[in-house]
This record gives structure tokens, C-alpha cells and sequence, in this order.
């Protein structure tokens, strides 16, 4: 197996995008330059192969992931995503496998405004932690923690396609070019420039990951509201509920996770605006219900109440 130093060299050195990197790649640390009256946001997330992710799946599409669910919190937030650091954990040092892997995640870096400043790489059960940096000018970053009571409940783009995607992959089929469902699945696309234009509009946010209702509910209990869902609402992508039947689509929508759009809620006097920007951005922005007083998410079928979490699996 190559070094460290050298796999690094190889596929992970990339010349910074900005002048904010003073020092990148190569040394004990990074040395940054954050802007002048922003606030630093900054989340992590691991990848376990087979449990976020197929082990199998491309590797250009796992770079591409592992990259892509770190940024959407950063999206969740408002935030103007600026650097990221990477540790890799591998049991094979495939030098093909990890080009491709290098592509996907570059070129996400690239797309997203994104430096590469640092990272790890040892052997081990395929696993990736990214940790990403962003900035919001200060005072302005979108919390989970702002719904008021009477304010409408609101979500990006459409619900479910993953999960279709993580049930085709789970069927066999492995033809990304040929099949959106996997597409939406493998190649999640994280709303930063939403997240930024929802900015002084949303009074709270979170990034759809581990399915509406759950996600929904962290929501709530950082508001402490509840939540009156309509369920006849939601918006469905094109084709769902042929491909998963009436049920299993709304399932998907309400339950399925891994959609990475953004739920959010605000005023009735800021939804005209808000659609407007994101109409700008080729986005819609669908109403789905209103923030209660009475804690909880009502309008949910008893059987689309169970959403992601780790450890046990689900959530109750």
C-alpha cells in the first residue's frame, strides 16, 4: 500500500480556490483567513460503508457523497460553504479506485466553492469523516430553533426520489446514467445557494437527511412547537408514485431520508419572496403545513412514522 503522504500528494492536493487558504494541504495544520464580520460555521459527518452508503456503489459517486451531506448542514445554516477537511479510512489503497474517488469529490469542491485543506488517510474499513467550514455574516445564520406558532412549514425541490434510489440500488439496478432514482440517491445535491437566498425569510431550517417527519420533529423540539403536516401536499417527484405505488411513495416522501432538501418556516408575508428567489435558482418551494402550538407532527399515518437514526436504526 502507497504512504500516506503519497496517496495525499497524489489525489488530494489541489490548489486552493481563494486566497482565504494561507496554508493548505501538507502541513501539520491549515491556516484560514475568514472574512471580516461573519460567523464560522462548521459540522462533521461520517460515512460508514453499508451503512450510509454501498461499499459498491462508484467511487466518484461515494466522493461525491460523503462531501455533498457535509455541506447540506452547512446549507441548513445559511452558510457560504468555504473549506473542508477529509479523513479516509481504506482497506485497499486501489490507485483507479481512488482517483475516482478524488474526482468526485473535487469536482463537488469545485461546484460548491469549496478548498481542501487538510486530511487523513489510513487503512481500515472503508469510512469517511469530512468536516466542512463555512461563513454567514454574523447574526444572520438559519437556526432550528426560530419556528413561531401560526408560521407556515415549507420545503426545497421534492421528497422521496432517494429512497426510490436506495430501493433500485437494493433491486439491482446499478446504471447511474440510465436511472434518476440512484441518481437522487448516490449524487445528493446540497441547496448552499437556498440556504443563502432564505436568508432573513426562513425563521428556522434544517436539511431533510433523515426524513421529513424526524427531521421535522428536531425542528419542533428546538422551537418547542409542534407541527400540523399536509400530507396531500408534499411534493412528489415525477414518476414516484408509479414507480412505488400511492403508499410507498408517500412513505418515501414522509420517512425515506437522504432527500437533502431544506424544510423551513416562515411568515406568510415572506412566502412570495422566498418562492421568488428560489424560483431564481430553478427551485420551488412548496407549502406542506403550519407550525402549532400543540407539540408533536399531527397528519401522519402511524406507518410513515419512523425515519432514521443511528444505533437503533429508526426513529420511533
Amino acid at each position: 500500500m502507497p504512504g500516506e503522504f503519497e496517496l495525499i500528494a497524489r489525489h488530494f492536493t489541489r490548489p486552493p480556490q481563494d486566497r482565504s487558504v494561507v496554508l493548505g494541504v501538507g502541513d501539520d495544520c491549515a491556516l484560514l483567513a475568514p472574512s471580516p464580520g461573519h460567523e464560522l460555521a462548521v459540522s462533521v459527518d461520517t460515512s460508514v460503508a453499508q451503512v450510509h452508503f454501498p461499499g459498491e456503489a462508484p467511487a466518484f459517486a461515494i466522493g461525491h457523497r460523503a462531501l455533498a451531506v457535509s455541506l447540506s448542514d452547512l446549507a441548513a445554516m445559511g452558510a457560504k460553504a468555504r473549506w473542508c477537511v477529509m479523513s479516509l479510512t481504506l482497506s485497499n489503497a486501489d490507485d483507479a479506485w481512488l482517483g475516482e474517488y478524488a474526482r468526485g469529490f473535487h469536482a463537488l469542491c469545485l461546484a460548491s466553492g469549496v478548498s481542501l485543506v487538510g486530511g487523513d488517510v489510513t487503512r481500515g474499513e472503508l469510512a469517511i469523516g469530512v468536516t466542512v467550514h463555512g461563513e454567514v455574516p454574523t447574526g444572520s445564520a438559519l437556526r432550528r430553533s426560530g419556528a413561531s406558532v401560526g408560521e407556515w412549514l415549507a420545503v426545497t425541490g421534492t421528497l422521496g426520489g432517494a429512497h426510490a434510489g436506495l430501493l433500485a440500488w437494493q433491486a439491482g439496478e446499478r446504471d447511474l446514467a440510465d436511472n434518476p432514482w440512484l441518481g437522487a440517491y448516490l449524487l445528493p445535491q446540497p441547496r448552499l445557494a437556498a440556504g443563502q437566498a432564505l436568508r432573513g425569510l426562513a425563521s428556522a431550517a434544517i436539511d431533510i437527511s433523515d426524513g421529513l417527519v424526524a427531521d421535522l420533529d428536531h425542528l419542533c423540539r428546538a422551537s418547542g412547537v409542534g407541527a400540523q403536516l399536509d400530507c396531500e401536499c408534499l411534493p412528489l417527484p415525477e414518476g414516484l408514485q408509479a414507480r412505488l405505488g400511492e403508499q410507498g411513495a408517500l412513505r418515501a416522501a414522509l420517512c425515506g431520508g437522504d432527500d437533502y432538501e431544506l424544510l423551513i418556516s416562515l411568515a406568510q408575508r415572506d412566502i412570495a419572496e422566498a418562492r421568488a428567489r428560489l424560483a431564481g435558482l430553478g427551485l420551488s418551494l412548496t407549502l406542506i403545513g403550519r407550525v402549532t402550538r400543540k407539540t408533536g407532527v399531527q397528519g401522519v399515518p402511524d406507518e410513515a412514522r419512523s425515519g432514521w437514526q443511528h444505533f437503533s436504526g429508526e426513529t420511533p
